[in-house]
């Protein structure tokens, strides 16, 4: 949508409201809806203020010590909201609206703010530039999707909740039926939202699903990402049901964010493709750019976990046997590797199967933009390619356990360090100390059911 589209659906009265938002470091959309004759008239030009705690702030927005940018003794100011004109578009499940995303700024003029997600991935773009080379990317998010409405499911405490699939559904048609209304008003309202919607299909969890849009750029990707998650949850809860992005919402499968990832050279062509067509096996299907980025993305893996799988509840998804990635190996289409080598010609491209769906996607794609970055500097060799069950693979390096391990590799990382700058480094180890901080000090179910009466 162009700006000059706006002003005539505001002036024939069809818009009426305009939301500009920003991406918090959890990957959600926070920000302000303004009138839409006033957003012509002074935010499309002058931008708007929002308040620097929301990125300093833990899940519940409640706000914590330990950041550079943002506190009380700073006297929690704000920062700017510049608007991104190329992210405008109409919000079809919320009539009468439109949306666009916003860059942030210090309104001193002393530049960007550095810790902010899309200023990340903005700038790991800007080095793969340097190179003569463009990401391109396509998520696949996971859901499990429930018959209860949100507020049903916080005051059972999340428990005893109804999957919209009493049975694994992965692939049926008979059993995704059951829940098509909703799907297809997902797919289409976000086809409406200017995304570009390929599939949805069944999962294996009950209720779960997955909803698949097209590959584009990797900083659009990022956006198309954050209007889906916040509108799919929306859409749900117009219809009196509740979608959870959690990496491991139970015991059963976990909800990944598989990230397929390709670079292209300045003619548009795959920087990643070998001599042949694609079509043969292992590291001659790659190009010696690909080789070297594959390489650059298994050599950071652990120390950019962080940026995988951010949260503590991130690192139940990593079980044996779940499809869930352990072995930190890449295969030519072997699901059990962490990076799988799928497609064809110059649709070929590497997929992380790391992160799960709770991941901020900017914060996911800048960490695979810095390992490949680092792949190519640092002319590293690619290990050869693994066939079989990489979860049996003793030798093969692997995933970080815990949040408190992935928070080791990253303070400790030279290339973090070296891609990312100090000040992001110590914002994003923050975080993570925050969500460690909260989950220690909690009592979980798990303790009670087995120490309450029998300890």
């Amino acid at each position: 949508m162009r700006v000059e589209e706006l002003r005539v659906a505001v002036d024939g009265g069809e818009i009426d409201t305009v939301v500009l938002a920003l991406v918090d470091m959890q990957g959600r959309l926070q920000g302000k809806r303004f009138h839409a004759p006033y957003f012509l008239a002074e935010v499309l030009q002058h931008g708007s203020e929002g308040c620097n705690y929301l990125l300093a702030v833990d899940v519940e927005m409640n706000t914590v010590g330990g950041y550079e940018m943002s506190s009380w003794e700073r006297g929690y100011g704000d920062f700017a909201m510049v608007p991104d004109l190329a992210t405008l578009r109409r919000v079809p499940w919320q009539p009468g609206t439109a949306m666009l995303l916003a860059d942030l700024a210090w309104l001193d003029g002393s530049g960007e703010v550095v810790a902010s997600p899309r200023q990340i991935l903005r700038r790991q773009l800007d080095r793969l530039r340097g190179h003569g080379l463009t990401a391109y990317a396509g998520t696949e998010l996971e859901f499990v999707l429930y018959r209860d409405s949100y507020e049903d499911a916080w005051r059972r405490g999340y428990r005893e909740l109804t999957p919209a699939n009493l049975y694994n559904v992965d692939y049926s048609l008979l059993g995704t039926a059951r829940v098509e209304p909703l799907l297809r008003r997902i797919r289409t309202e976000m086809a409406g939202a200017g995304l570009t919607p390929e599939s949805a299909k069944g999962e294996c969890n009950l209720g779960q699903h997955e909803i698949a849009f097209r590959y584009t750029d990797a900083l659009t990707c990022a956006d198309n990402h954050v209007v889906y998650k916040n509108g799919a949850k929306e859409i749900a809860a117009q219809e009196g049901m509740a979608i959870t992005f959690m990496a491991k919402p139970n015991e059963r499968e976990g909800n990944s964010c598989h990230i397929h990832f390709s670079l292209r050279a300045t003619d548009g062509s795959s920087a990643m493709l070998g001599d042949g067509d694609g079509d043969g096996d292992g590291a001659a299907r790659l190009s010696g750019t690909g080789r070297r980025v594959l390489a650059g993305l298994l050599a950071t893996m652990c120390d950019f976990s962080l940026l995988f799988a951010p949260n503590v509840n991130s690192y139940k998804r990593y079980q044996p046997g779940s499809f869930a990635p352990t072995a930190l190996r890449w295969g030519t289409d072997n699901r059990t590797c962490a990076l799988r080598l799928v497609g064809h010609g110059q649709g070929m491209r590497v997929e992380n199967r790391v992160p799960g769906a709770d991941v901020n996607p900017y914060l996911a794609i800048a960490a695979l933009v810095a390992g490949a970055v680092h792949g190519i500097e640092a002319e590293l060799d690619l290990e050869p390619e693994f066939t079989g069950n990489a979860y049996a693979d003793a030798s093969a390096a692997r995933m970080p356990a815990t949040l408190r391990d992935a928070l080791v590799h990253w303070e400790n990382s030279v290339t973090a360090g070296s891609a990312f700058g100090p000040e992001v480094v110590a914002h994003y180890a923050n975080h993570a100390r925050v969500e460690l901080a909260a989950f220690d000090a909690a009592v979980t179910d798990w303790e009670l059911r087995r120490g309450f009466e029998r300890l």
